[in-house]
């Protein structure tokens, strides 16, 4: 079994689409906490650490998960730090797709909806690119309003912003969408260039550790 920690319970029926679709079998147990996220953008990520290992130990305490998959950016350092403390691998849902972005060319632009995702995904862009012996040139920028549409409900018109947003970026090889939440706005780009987005990757590698042989 695979334990999820979001952040936002939007985030349930798009993973359990993907299970559906790719993982068929794969037994889920989602966890959902919005006020880690709250507390992380007002206080950065390392105020909410205890809570978010908690968390973490409650996913894995309550169905015997084998493996425990953070799709939240912004506390996916935090989280990944943690898989020592509870003893079974946890996954940052944002590495993979990192570890693509990093293959695809030196320019990466970055879109977020939030600020706090900033830091933490640049850090991860340049983590994966010193692991992979590629330098990077990585800018990054906030999606005006995208946020408040999909805290409303509006996942549609957060994903058409975002879409517009990577419509306009030019003078990049790779175009990454930091958060699982952007994910939809694929279905509205028209841009040439690469759009990556975590939720595919990332499940399929936390499937992976989950269904690994133990020890």
């Amino acid at each position: 079994m695979l334990a999820l920690l979001h952040t936002s319970p939007l985030h349930v029926p798009v993973f359990d689409a993907l299970r559906d679709e790719h993982h068929p079998g794969l037994e889920l147990s989602h966890s959902v906490a919005p006020d880690l996220l709250a507390r992380a953008r007002r206080d950065g990520p390392e105020a909410v650490s205890g809570d978010v290992t908690a968390a973490l130990r409650r996913s894995v305490a309550d169905g015997g998960a084998r493996a425990v998959l953070c799709t939240c950016s912004t506390i996916g350092e935090v989280a990944e730090r943690a898989a020592g403390e509870i003893g079974v691998p946890v996954v940052r849902g944002d590495r993979p797709m990192a570890a693509e972005a990093v293959t695809a060319g030196r320019r990466v632009a970055v879109l977020a909806t939030v600020e706090s995702t900033l830091p933490p995904t640049l850090a991860l862009l340049d983590d994966e690119a010193r692991r992979a012996d590629r330098p990077i040139r990585a800018r990054a920028r906030v999606v005006p309003d995208a946020w408040t549409r999909f805290a409303a409900g509006d996942i549609e018109g957060c994903a058409r912003l975002v879409a517009a947003a990577a419509d306009a970026v030019t003078d990049a090889d790779v175009i990454v969408l930091a958060q699982a939440s952007m994910a939809s706005a694929a279905r509205f780009t028209t841009t040439a260039v690469p759009l990556l987005s975590s939720p595919r990757p990332g499940l399929a590698a936390a499937a992976r550790s989950a269904r690994a042989p133990l020890g």
